[in-house]
This record gives C-alpha cells, structure tokens and sequence, in this order.
C-alpha cells in the first residue's frame, strides 16, 4: 500500500450564515465570517485525503499547532495501517489532551487517512468502512436561530422548500414563547419541530425543573411535543438525563461534543439519550463514530450524526451513516461557502433524503482556487463566552 508522504493543515474562512436576525452570528460570529480546519494527507501514489477537525472554528491557530506537532507521528506510514497510527497519535496526546482540543486534530487526520485509504482501494467511503448499500439518506434540517418571526418564517420557508419534514430550532428555556411560535407555524407547512436547547457548554446548566417548565408551557399551549430535545443538561449534569427521559416523556438527544467513543458510549449504557449524536470531527473520526453506532445498536438507541461543519466533515459523518446503519442525518442551513466549494459532485437533499454520490473516498476535493478564495482571516474565531439573554427578546405571541 502507498505511504504517505506529508501532513499539511490548512485554514480556510468564509462567510457564514444571514448578518441579521440569527442569534448564532450576531453573538458567536460578529464578524460575519467562520474558519474551517482541514487537513491534507498526501501519498507517494498523489492520492490526497481530505480531513476536518471541529476545533478550528473556536481555536483555529491552536488547530494548525497540534497538526503541526503531530506530523512526524503520520508522515512515512502506510495508508493501510490506520489503527496503529491512531493508537500512536492517541499515545503521543493523550496525557495532555484525552478528551479535548488534540481529540478535533486528530478526528482530522483519521478522516484524512480514510478518504485516502478509500481511494486507493476505489471504493466509496462508506463501503471501505463495510457497509453495503448506498441508500438515500433522511435528513432533519438544523438552524432555526432566528431573533424574531420575520426570519423564523424565513428558515421555515427555506425547509419546507427542500421538502424536508423536521426541523430543529434553538430555544433556551426562557424562549417557550419562540417555541410555541415555531410549532405553530411548522404544522401550517407540514413541519414537525425538533429543539436544541444549547446547554452543551453551560456551566452551570439549566435545571431539571426548568427543562420541564419549558415543556409544561409548550403542553400548555396545546402544540405538539417536540420531535426531539438536544442537549438540554450541560456537560456536569449528564447524570440527571435518565431520570429527565421518563420524567419529559419527549425523546432526548445529545453527545456532539462527547471526544471519545468511550465516553459516549458509557452515556448510551447509562440511559442518558434516546437520540445519540457523535460527530466524526470531533469524536476521533469516522471509526470512533462506528464504535458509537455498534454501542447505540446494544442499547437500542438511535443515531443522528451531527453536522456542522463543511463540506468534509458534512461527508465523514454521512459515510459514517451509511456504513454504521443509520437512517437520518442533520442538514445545517445557514449559508456557508466551505460545504458546496469543497464538493465536486453537488450535494443537496431531494424530497427530504439525500444520496452519496459513487466516487472513491469520501468525495470531496480542495483546489488552488479555493485556498485562494477563502484565505484564513484570524478574526473569524467563535466566540463561546457570550450571554444567550444579550440579544432583545422578540414578541413571538
């Protein structure tokens, strides 16, 4: 099998989502733009492969060092030896960084060394990873940050047109009102509406009593349940999520930014989700994403990669998919350049699935000309520490 001969990180940023009316960039990305961390493996064959680590949106110059840092560990292996150039990079980082920033650097180069390996065998990505249909995907759209119902009926528009049936939305517990709104105006579209609550990084979290207030009021109201709710306990109080699933009695999903499998994996035993979200940019690759499906598969938990990223972890996450068994996937709506640029072949749901397209590897390519179009620009990092209630509140009754 080919070697490979070279590690190189690139750095890209484009402009991301609507300047007005979305909560996401107004308080995260003020500057309109967001960066994407990609990593490029090359093989003495020139065959390339193409990886994405989640942590260059927030840390992108901290993404570029640890690449930096581990190439040595990568550049002269054999593309086919995939499991023991993780199990050297995981040694090489795993006292300082088991379960955090080197985890996106190397859920990159993991990627990376798929794709690669798959288009030396000629294979699609999915199938190098054992799976044996290429079937149509069922796709949830995610978004759904808008500040007012102007630009709510705006994103509801947009999904239905796509002929997509779910939507998820962001709604915070002091926002049942902007919930409300949606499923109203979901249902006059033939919309069902699924909710992020956004406490994944929220130290302290919300309370238990408050998630259920907010679903009391939604019940109030007489809409329908929510499909589903996304991380609605922050990272400090996964311990209360089985005892939410029963008390709610609405699916409950989450775990996009779980780092390894394990983790994830001793959440599903635990009985903390009825939906389990890994994200290959982030989770240690694609093959850290099939350990979560065969984990789920033993616990009968469904499994709805998370998205987010562009146009190469979008794909990882889809092969991931189809080779782990999964059957609905997440559509990221904002707009943003770096998912259609880095894909040769067009790739856009139809009547509410979408298909892989039949090439080797993941498929997904970067040029000369788009490094040019989108040079990195050091103040497009995300911003985290910001206060969701900044923002004036809307009248959604």
């Amino acid at each position: 099998m080919p070697k490979i001969i070279s590690l190189r990180p690139v750095l890209l940023t484009a402009p991301y989502g609507p300047r007005e009316g979305n909560a996401e960039v107004l308080l995260h990305l003020p500057t309109g733009l967001r960066t994407t961390g990609l990593i490029e493996l090359t093989l003495d064959s020139g065959i390339k492969g193409l990886g994405e680590g989640y942590l260059a949106v927030f840390a992108p110059e901290v993404f570029v060092a640890i690449a930096n840092l581990l190439a040595p560990i990568v550049v002269g292996r054999d593309i086919d030896a995939i499991a023991e150039t993780m199990r050297a990079l995981e040694t090489a980082s795993g006292y300082w960084s088991l379960q955090g920033a080197a985890r996106h650097v190397l859920s990159a180069i993991e990627i990376a060394l798929q794709d690669a390996r798959a288009q030396t065998l000629g294979l699609p990505l999915w199938q190098a990873l054992g799976g044996t249909e290429n079937h149509p995907l069922q796709v949830y759209a995610s978004g759904g940050d808008a500040i007012d119902p102007a630009h709510m009926a705006e994103e509801l528009d947009a999904v239905a047109a796509l002929g997509i049936d779910e939507f998820k939305i962001r709604a915070r517990a002091h926002q049942a009102e902007k919930a409300i709104w949606c499923q109203r105006g979901a249902a006059s579209r033939g919309l069902h509406i699924a909710i992020d609550m956004a406490q994944n990084l929220a130290v302290p979290s919300q309370t238990p009593d408050a998630a259920a207030a907010f679903v009391a009021e939604v019940r109030t109201a007489g809409v329908a349940d929510p499909a589903f709710l996304e991380e609605i306990q922050g990272p400090l109080n996964t311990g209360e999520l089985p005892s939410l699933r029963r008390r709610l009695g609405i699916p409950l999903a989450g775990g996009e930014i779980v780092t390894t499998p394990s983790e994830l994996a001793e959440r599903i035993g635990r009985g903390c989700y009825d939906i389990v979200q890994p994200d290959a940019t982030v989770i240690g690759g694609v093959g850290a994403v099939l350990k979560v499906f065969a984990a789920a598969r033993a616990s009968d938990t469904a499994v709805y990669v998370h998205c987010w990223g562009a146009g190469v972890g979008m794909l990882a996450n889809y092969h991931a998919a189809l080779a782990g068994g999964g059957d609905r996937v997440e559509w990221p709506m904002p707009a943003y350049p770096l998912r259609e640029a880095l894909w040769p072949t067009p790739l856009a749901p139809r009547h509410g699935r979408l298909a892989l397209p039949e090439v080797p590897g993941l498929g997904a390519h970067l040029t000369p000309a788009v490094e040019a179009a989108y040079p990195y620009r050091s103040e497009a990092a995300y911003r985290c520490l910001v206060d969701p209630t900044a923002l004036p509140e809307a009248r959604w009754a």
